[in-house]
């Protein structure tokens, strides 16, 4: 299966490249900050850093501890990988110019920063509907709850997860670069994505305009809709809890959740469902959806998590310049 996507993606990736004269793009990087250069590296460089930094520590803390082998943390799992990788698709690239060096993306590399940006973004939306599903067993289905989520079902859903945002972003990679590139090859943007590429674009894009708006914009609300539906279906349930222990111990798990979920999508509706674009905000939103919301997560699900708290202690024990202190 896995060859048989790479081989369809190199055919679509060639027929691409031959509709196109562009061989590299430049990436003009933030609009409006000439001049602020240094401070943007050492500011991004350390979002950068605290989001590697507290995504591993998760994952190290979730891994090392065997009472938080549950179906909840192996999706927390899955999400601190996708944070890891997903600021990764442009960070590196834009902190590299930021530095003093060439702005220039070659053809192959724009295609591929496209496609990981959005298939990690989905698979991301895809993963926060799973773990509300979670939730939403583990709270409104308590009895069944090992039943409903066993290793089986998990795996499914965390492969579909990763499958079908893998589709989504082939079908906006395609959409986007089947277009010839032939005249002007600036990128007004940090890096690759659809709406600046659509503008160098030497063809009418207002169908595709269209097409990929639709595209962009229903994933994610379906999604949401699912999230909202689920979210109903747990407060209900919450409230017929008697004891007001457990109302507190499951609006804290829900309220950290509902906290990542909100920091994800706002960003998505700023960027791509507004009526008339706003390229500084645009980029100031995406650098929060890129560097900020993943640099949260860990704290948000750590902080008033017990036991990942607990096992990062753990974790951090056994770091011997930090057990000395």
């Amino acid at each position: 299966m896995p060859l048989r996507l790479y081989s369809r993606f190199s055919c679509i990736f060639e027929t691409m490249m031959n509709l196109s004269i562009v061989t590299h793009f430049v990436l003009l990087g933030i609009p409006h900050t000439e001049g602020l250069e240094t401070t943007l590296f050492v500011l991004f460089l350390s979002f950068y850093i605290f989001t590697l930094v507290g995504n591993l520590l998760i994952l190290l803390a979730i891994v090392s501890s065997s009472r938080l082998h549950t179906p909840m943390y192996f999706f927390l799992c899955q999400l601190s990988m996708c944070d890891i990788f997903f600021p990764s698709v442009s960070s590196p690239k834009m902190l590299f110019y930021l530095s003093g060096n060439t702005q220039v993306i070659s053809y192959a590399g724009c295609v591929c920063q496209l496609f990981f940006y959005h298939f990690l973004g989905c698979t991301e939306c895809f993963l926060y509907t799973v773990m509300t599903y979670d939730r939403f067993v583990a709270i409104c289905h308590p009895l069944r709850y090992s039943t409903i989520m066993n290793h089986r079902a998990c795996a499914i859903l965390a492969t579909g997860t990763s499958f079908f945002g893998c589709i989504q972003a082939t079908f906006l990679t395609t959409l986007t670069f089947q277009l010839p590139y032939c005249g002007p090859n600036e990128v007004d943007y940090y890096f690759c994505d659809i709406p600046a590429m659509l503008k160098l674009a030497c063809a009418d894009t207002s169908a595709l305009e269209m097409v990929g708006l639709i595209s962009v914009g229903l994933m994610p609300l379906s999604c949401f809709l699912l999230i909202l539906t689920s979210y109903s279906c747990i407060l209900c349930s919450i409230l017929q809890i008697r004891s007001a222990e457990g109302r507190h111990r499951a609006f804290s798990t829900c309220s950290a959740h509902l906290t990542a979920i909100l920091l994800a999508f706002m960003p998505v509706v700023l960027i791509y469902l507004q009526p008339t674009p706003n390229p500084w905000l645009n980029a100031a939103v995406q650098v929060l959806n890129n560097l900020v919301t993943p640099m949260l997560n860990p704290l948000i699900y750590s902080l008033r998590n017990k036991e990942v708290k607990c096992s990062l202690k753990k974790v951090l024990q056994q770091v011997p310049i930090l057990s000395k202190k």
